[in-house]
């Protein structure tokens, strides 16, 4: 067998793969999103009812929000924590990472004990202190599961810094603060964007938290869900789920352009 048949036999079961389970659905939501009442205009419809476009409006606002806050606090702790070493330091990483344990659903029913009817805040705190079911709510719930996510992945970047960088700008006068902006932060430029990116497009199709926390707000999966369970709308419910794929990989094929000049430039 020569190498080229080698290589054409190890990668047809990826052929398959993507044939059976990524292509052929994708076609088949295209399709069913033209099959409806209204043809292809359904997606006209999302860019004129008022629902639809401030659904989506309002679900990239929030996975944006939920990234720069998740961004700027993993970077902090996971700085910290990949350049120090004390007792306990394993303990408070493992308690940073157990998000990664959790699903949607636990993670929206942690915050309705946080901030429900029955939570902790509107018991301990004078007044009716409920946000679990606002957008507060939401973001706060986002925020829990993208958070070690982004840690872990800023941890192992910063842990390949070359510290003889930080050494050059200290011995030069750089200030602390100047050294995190002009070595570390360029430094850890690439993998922050492809780590921003993948709580983006966490945020954006998250479900589980979604489904027990948003009874007060609309986010895109919320209505898809409900386009398709309570209205039997499937045409909508197609359209959207492509609209929400797309938006996201079109920020996903952005941040990883970005992500790849910026590599290159530094190397």
């Amino acid at each position: 067998m020569s190498n080229r048949s080698f290589l054409l036999f190890c990668l047809l079961p990826l052929a398959i793969f993507s044939m059976a389970f990524l292509a052929l659905p994708l076609v088949r939501l295209l399709q069913a999103s033209g099959e409806g009442e209204a043809g292809w205009r359904v997606y006209l419809q999302i860019l004129q009812k008022p629902r639809y476009l401030n659904t989506l409006w309002q679900t990239v606002v929030v996975s944006a929000a939920v990234t720069v806050a998740a961004l700027a606090v993993s970077t902090t702790a996971g700085l910290f924590l990949s350049r120090n070493r004390f007792w306990g330091r394993s303990i408070l990483l493992s308690i940073l990472t157990l998000p990664l344990a959790f699903p949607g659903v636990v993670v929206g029913f942690m915050i309705i004990l946080l901030g429900g009817r029955q939570g902790l805040f509107n018991m301990l705190l004078p007044g009716h202190v409920v946000f679990a079911y606002s957008i507060l709510g939401l973001f706060l719930g986002y925020l829990y599961f993208s958070i070690p996510r982004v840690l872990l992945t800023v941890m192992a970047a910063s842990e390949k810094l070359d510290p003889a960088l930080e050494e050059a700008a200290r011995t030069l006068g750089a200030s602390p603060t100047r050294v995190v902006i002009d070595v570390i932060l360029p430094g850890l430029a690439p993998s922050l964007v492809a780590a921003g990116a993948i709580a983006f497009a966490t945020a954006m199709g998250a479900f589980g938290t979604a489904f027990t926390l948003a009874t007060d707000i609309d986010v895109l999966p919320m209505v898809i869900y409900t386009e398709f369970t309570l209205s039997a709308n499937i045409a909508m419910a197609a359209a959207l789920s492509l609209v929400l794929g797309m938006v996201t990989w079109i920020l996903l094929l952005i941040a990883r352009s970005f992500s790849g000049t910026t590599a290159a430039a530094g190397g």
